[in-house]
């Protein structure tokens, strides 16, 4: 999140997860300047335990309040275009692992939904934009196209699974672990070699989502990593009762 908001302010504009602001709006770069503020001011602020729960906070609110007011209207204007359904499954997986970090059970329900609903639209991408996702698998790893296949299907499996409470710890678990896997073996060569504006971006873009990844299966702490994610949480409360 500091990344993120040293970018915005560097280059006077919005970062990938701040996107979708009409050009004609007023104060749009006064908003944009509001926007990495609030990543540099959160990403500070969760560095340290007292000040957690409020960074999170408001980075949570901001969160959801973006996606509610950007994210929304543009998959109303181009349902079927995948770009718009990526866009808000970025701002929908870094509103799930601020969820998580802010706390409360029922906010922890309502993170997992949207950290499932956030992996199916980067699944889909891989098939709709299959050509970029081929060219981006590493030039040592063999059957590129098998490759942009099984990771695709694999992110969209995962989030169906913590949609549904199967299996749900793993499946969130694996995305991370992909999610981790791809910004290393892909974005991390590209900076070695000297990055552009852009490629800076996308790198610390896919850094924070593999950190918000990691929250969200993190929160699974305790769960089976096989079975009924509803069923054991239901036993494990009656059990409690009945002690």
């Amino acid at each position: 999140m500091i990344g993120l908001g040293i970018m915005g302010l560097i280059q006077r504009g919005f970062t990938p997860i701040w996107t979708g602001v009409p050009k004609g709006m007023p104060a749009r770069e006064a908003l944009a300047y509001l926007c990495a503020f609030i990543s540099l001011g959160s990403g500070i602020g969760l560095l340290w335990r007292r000040t957690a729960v409020v960074a999170s906070g408001v980075l949570l609110a901001s969160l959801l309040l973006w996606m509610l007011l950007f994210r929304a209207p543009l998959v109303f204007r181009a349902p079927f275009a995948t770009v718009t359904w990526w866009a808000c499954g970025e701002t929908a997986l870094m509103a799930a692992a601020a969820w998580v970090l802010y706390g409360g059970d029922k906010g922890l329900r309502i993170a997992r939904v949207l950290f499932g609903l956030a992996l199916i639209p980067f699944g889909v991408a891989h098939f709709t934009y299959l050509d970029r996702t081929i060219g981006m698998v590493p030039g040592w790893l063999p059957w590129h196209a098998a490759w942009a296949y099984f990771t695709g299907c694999a992110l969209i499996a995962a989030g169906v699974a913590v949609l549904i409470g199967v299996c749900a710890r793993l499946a969130a678990t694996l995305a991370a672990v992909e999610l981790g896997l791809f910004t290393l073996l892909v974005w991390v060569p590209v900076i070695v070699a000297g990055p552009d504006a852009s490629q800076w971006s996308e790198f610390v873009v896919s850094w924070a989502l593999t950190a918000g990844a990691w929250v969200v299966a993190d929160s699974y702490g305790g769960v089976p990593w096989v079975g009924l994610t509803r069923s054991r949480a239901f036993s494990d409360q009656r059990f409690a009762s009945a002690g």
